[in-house]
């Protein structure tokens, strides 16, 4: 099950960007005096009360040149269709404003749990400003200060007394989640398509034509699969199609829920800038990847020219060296019977368990090779390997002194335990810890 979602809104200037790093705990936001100077990441990690969640910062989705009233109408739009509970933010050294006024009646809409927080109450004298923001008919306004981190536990108490029980996965832990994710036009939906055998999505030549997330379970040659589509733009396309962070937004969502993540390429465009961001997001997570490059079918070829594609690959995902590249064409579904035993392989190298004896012994030879580095007459130990987890693979290093593991040092051990053990497709963790450290 996907963790609940918790979008923040509110006029220009009201802390919200403040507010957003101390939820994640991480300063992802650009903070500045200034209205809609928010640029930065609009998405994050927040937890509480034993609680997970992810934080969407309005302020980060750009609309253009559109007037500022409608930038925050559609930003409060785009939370009202993607949070499961809304934390509206209002200033109370300005007090309620017309503009305060509007985004709640939008918000009276929406059918999804409100919390009032009204930001730069950061004094016991200043809680007397909460009394007009009842007015709205949101319930209690809590007041904090976002500055000061003042209240925001409360706010968070009052955040997750929203959230559902957490329901058990549907799925069985055998049934492989992938998800497609890539920039608009690349073919997410055609793909999709062409797996399943039938026109289960809606198909354009024009970028951002898909209306619905998909979720779609299926099952070829005895093995389940479920799709995970980011395919992205709900009912009001306009409004996310004004957007590029949005698709990344509607990316990340899907990661969350994957065990495999597709990163769509357009075969005939090339790679640009915004295919390496979202690619990074996966790997960030953890996911096991393959890279697809779709419509190779429009691509003028002679035998040189998928070599050269790959290596362009290569150098521009040079932290998804572990990724298999699959060329094929949704359209003519020329070489799609590669796609899904690539998908399986690199789903058992995400869940693979390494046997404690035998990672040790690959340890021991690497360190035999190559003898660990020293500093200042002390060398490094290395006594001990285990695994920990699974997708993705991690394992922890036991050592005499984890300052003296260089990152070289601890990128070479990497590469034997993949040399050995394959892995193929997804990432692996190693940590160092000192000896009897948990």
């Amino acid at each position: 099950m996907s963790k609940p979602t918790v979008a923040i809104v509110g006029r220009p200037n009201v802390g919200k960007s403040t507010i957003f790093n101390r939820v994640v705990g991480e300063r992802l936001a650009i903070v500045e005096d200034m209205p809609g100077v928010t640029r930065d990441r609009l998405y994050g990690p927040g937890e509480w009360l034993n609680y997970t969640f992810n934080v969407i910062d309005t302020g980060g989705i750009e609309l253009g040149d559109e007037p500022l009233r409608v930038q925050m109408r559609a930003q409060a739009q785009i939370a009202m269709d993607e949070a499961d509970v809304i934390l509206f933010i209002v200033d109370g050294k300005d007090g309620l404003t017309h503009a305060d006024e509007e985004v709640a009646q939008i918000l009276y809409r929406s059918e999804k749990p409100v919390v009032l927080g009204v930001n730069k109450i950061d004094n016991f004298k200043q809680r007397e400003n909460l009394y007009e923001f009842y007015s709205l008919g949101l319930g209690d306004p809590i007041g904090i200060s976002g500055s000061h981190g003042i209240g925001i536990g409360d706010l968070l108490d009052s955040v997750v007394s929203h959230f559902e029980q957490e329901e058990k996965d549907e799925y069985d832990e055998t049934t492989i989640k992938f998800s497609l994710i890539g920039r608009p036009n690349v073919g997410k939906s055609s793909l999709v398509n062409a797996i399943l055998g039938e026109e289960r999505v809606i198909v354009s030549d024009i970028a951002g034509t898909t209306r619905d997330a998909i979720d779609t379970p299926f099952t070829r040659d005895n093995q389940e699969y479920v799709i995970i589509d980011t395919a992205g733009i709900r009912k009001r396309g306009k409004v996310y199609e004004k957007t590029e962070k949005y698709s990344v937004l509607r990316a990340q969502k899907a990661i969350e829920g994957s065990d495999v993540v597709l990163v769509i390429i357009n075969g005939e465009e090339g790679i640009i800038e915004q295919d390496k961001k979202i690619a990074g997001y996966a790997h960030e997570a953890g996911r096991a990847i393959v890279i697809v490059v779709n419509k190779w079918d429009a691509v003028k070829k002679d035998t040189k020219t998928m070599d050269q594609f790959k290596r362009k690959i290569r150098e521009q995902f040079q932290y998804l060296s572990y990724a298999p590249i699959v060329f094929l064409s949704a359209k003519t579904k020329q070489k799609l019977v590669n796609l899904l035993p690539t998908i399986q392989m690199v789903a058992e190298n995400h869940a693979m368990r390494v046997q404690t004896s035998l990672l040790n012994d690959v340890i021991n030879d690497a360190t035999a090779i190559t003898p660990p580095p020293s500093d200042k007459g002390k060398r490094l130990k290395i006594y001990y390997a285990t695994q920990v987890s699974v997708k993705p693979p991690a394992f922890v290093l036991f050592v005499n002194d984890p300052e003296l593991m260089h990152f070289s040092y601890q990128r070479y051990l990497e590469n034997k335990i993949r040399d050995t053990f394959g892995f193929i497709g997804t990432p692996i963790r190693l940590m160092v810890r000192r000896k009897n450290e948990q």
